[in-house]
């Protein structure tokens, strides 16, 4: 067993004041930019922080370190310590200030040395085994359910009935609302128009967006709905079905309407 796995295994713990913690991630973890694999790793580990999503720090034996160029820059962080960080270069493309790492652990906190991050956005793409992740790491604290359901769901988008079934889908995600899947042959679609909108989610994929074009008693309203072209595994069962905000729509289930909640997908 290498030295910065022993370590992993060693600091699944709390740091300073419980702010921070690492916890040891099991999946193969690639990074990729400039069309090389910049690292590729099975000893990854999570940092949790409070406040911010974790991240993937990654054994610096596991990251191609021939294509680094160090900085002076320097930043503080009370619970970590003193950050450096590195410019990614690999031919003629520079990914500037796209890595940093803890070369010093502070007392009483969790050692970072024998790692480095990356900022997500500046690579080209993920890997967690041969699946590709977006957006940032999939907390393995969160967790995506969808099961089929009899609930009666209508929806209103002003005084107009846009969407009506009683066989929805039901998306539960930790930490969030309940949210209602209606399949498209449910859904009015003549009420509605593509948008060039477009978000993604690290669980479920990456959504596209419906307008309400109007109608006689509504006036029109942009991005009103979205759906899931292509959805991950987990999320597979909301493929071609539709969903709205709550508080853009009136979602009314078994009678009863579901209060307005502006929340992320």
């Amino acid at each position: 067993m290498s030295i910065a796995l022993t370590h992993a295994a060693e600091v699944q713990q709390s740091g300073v004041n419980g702010r921070i913690s690492l916890e040891r991630n099991h999946k193969r973890i690639r990074v990729f930019f400039a069309g090389h694999v910049i690292a590729d790793t099975t000893r990854a580990v999570y940092l949790f922080e409070k406040g911010h999503l974790p991240v993937y720090y990654i054994p610096r034996d596991d990251v191609r370190t021939d294509s680094l160029e160090p900085l002076d820059a320097t930043t503080w962080c009370p619970w970590k310590g003193k950050a450096r960080y590195w410019d990614l270069v690999v031919d003629d493309r520079r990914a500037e200030r796209s890595l940093w790492g803890y070369d010093e652990p502070l007392k009483d906190s969790l050692d970072l040395s024998w790692y480095v991050a990356f900022y997500w956005h500046k690579m080209d793409a993920w890997y967690e085994e041969d699946q590709q992740v977006f957006v940032h790491p999939r907390d393995p604290y969160v967790r995506v359910d969808v099961l089929p359901s009899s609930r009666h769901v209508e929806v209103f988008i002003g005084d107009t009935l846009v969407a009506d079934t009683t066989h929805p889908r039901l998306l539960f995600e930790t930490s969030l609302p309940v949210r209602y899947y209606i399949p498209r042959i449910d859904v009015r679609s003549e009420f509605f128009t593509g948008s060039d909108a477009k978000t993604s989610c690290p669980y479920k994929g990456t959504a596209s967006y419906l307008s309400f074009t109007g109608s006689d008693d509504s006036d029109p309203v942009e991005d009103a709905a979205w759906y899931y072209p292509f959805t991950t595994a987990e999320a597979s069962g909301i493929g071609d079905h539709v969903s709205f905000y709550p508080d853009g729509a009136r979602i009314v289930v078994d009678g009863a309407p579901v209060e307005g909640c502006p929340t992320p997908l």
